[in-house]
């Protein structure tokens, strides 16, 4: 079945759901490999992307309890946190010259309004104005909906009228009903999660996606997922890239097994090739480490995401990498595995070239 698929492949014929299905049942990782390399060079040619910018996450306090997350904590629970609007402008301040994007996501704290989150974009807006704000998950959006009283797709005019640039793809998880009962029951669904990513587009704003995968999922739930993704984005075009997100199991209520590395190469090489409709696949060097994301350069990967500065969220669940990159190590990286490095913005426009 392999070379049938792969004859639909060079030929930039769409998978069916079996066929991607087989392809994670099929041990020829080496084929799997150059043929996700083939699609995402057609794409992108020999670039891999990166950015500098910079992760904050104003609270970790959270109304809900996802059994995968190790970051959350209830008010007064210790560990607990809560930034001010002032102490997240100093910490953009002391951040290294270049910044091209502020990347915020946080806990649905119980007790802040609305009306913190627009001025927080407001003061952002004002104090970085060249800055881009990639911020909040579909599953905060749905939140501040529900705490403002203003509806879906109101919230969202608010928050880029407010200077809200884009979205991440942050808290998809994984869309199949039975899989997503077990890992966050509290959270939104995914046909939620899909309903406020299709009105972001039609507001006029770009975001990402991703999925959690690795824990309790087969291999029929991640291609669900990925179809599904695809067949929003054939609708209104709207998703920049897609980021599969390897589990992370320390300090978690599920515990379990971080996946293998050939796990994680088989997901985003298959990932490049059923999405062929998302320009971008991104290899997340934070949850892959950076060796093995110079690897998925050569597995359809044609981002590794960016300088990061201070990523809380993952490294609470055990990652072993650093909590950011300088630029010139991502350069380097890049390099190293072969590619051509290309410092973008949050919108996926050249900055530079490092040939």
């Amino acid at each position: 079945m392999l070379e049938t698929i792969k004859q639909k492949i060079l030929a930039g014929e769409r998978l069916s759901f079996e066929e991607a299905v087989a392809l994670f049942h099929d041990d020829d990782i080496h084929t799997l490999g150059k043929l996700a390399t083939s699609v995402a060079e057609k794409k992108n040619g020999n670039r891999a992307y990166f950015i500098q910018n910079r992760h904050v996450n104003p609270t970790n306090i959270c109304v809900n309890r996802c059994r995968f997350c190790a970051f959350s904590r209830s008010t007064g629970e210790k560990g607990a946190f809560e930034l001010s609007i002032d102490e997240i402008l100093r910490r953009i301040e002391l951040s290294p010259e270049g910044l091209r994007e502020i990347h915020i996501v946080g806990g649905l704290h119980p007790d802040r309004p609305f009306e913190y989150y627009l001025s927080l974009l407001r003061e952002l807006r004002k104090h970085f104005p060249r800055i881009h704000i990639k911020a909040f998950t579909a599953v905060e959006v749905d939140y501040f909906s529900g705490i403002s009283n203003l509806g879906l797709r109101d919230t969202l005019l608010s928050l880029k009228k407010s200077g809200l640039d884009a979205m991440p793809g942050g808290g998809a998880e994984i869309f199949a009903n039975s899989i997503r009962e077990r890992l966050c029951p509290e959270k939104i669904t995914g046909e939620r999660w899909l309903e406020v990513h299709r009105t972001a587009h039609l507001c006029g704003i770009k975001t990402n996606a991703t999925m959690l995968y690795g824990h309790f999922e087969s291999s029929e739930d991640r291609i669900d997922h990925l179809v599904r993704l695809r067949e929003l984005q054939d609708q209104t075009g709207g998703f920049q890239a897609f980021i599969p997100l390897s589990y992370h199991p320390q300090n978690t209520d599920m515990g379990g097994r971080y996946p293998s590395g050939i796990d994680d190469l088989k997901t985003i090489a298959i990932s490049r090739l059923v999405l062929d409709n998302f320009p971008h696949i991104k290899a997340y060097w934070v949850m892959l480490g950076e060796k093995l994301s110079q690897v998925a350069l050569l597995f359809g990967a044609d981002d590794i995401d960016g300088t990061v500065i201070e990523e809380k969220i993952t490294h609470a669940a055990g990652a072993m990498t650093g909590e950011g990159l300088t630029k010139a190590e991502m350069v380097n990286l890049i390099r190293k595995a072969g590619k051509v490095p290309v410092e973008r913005d949050a919108f996926y426009e050249t900055v530079k070239v490092y040939a």
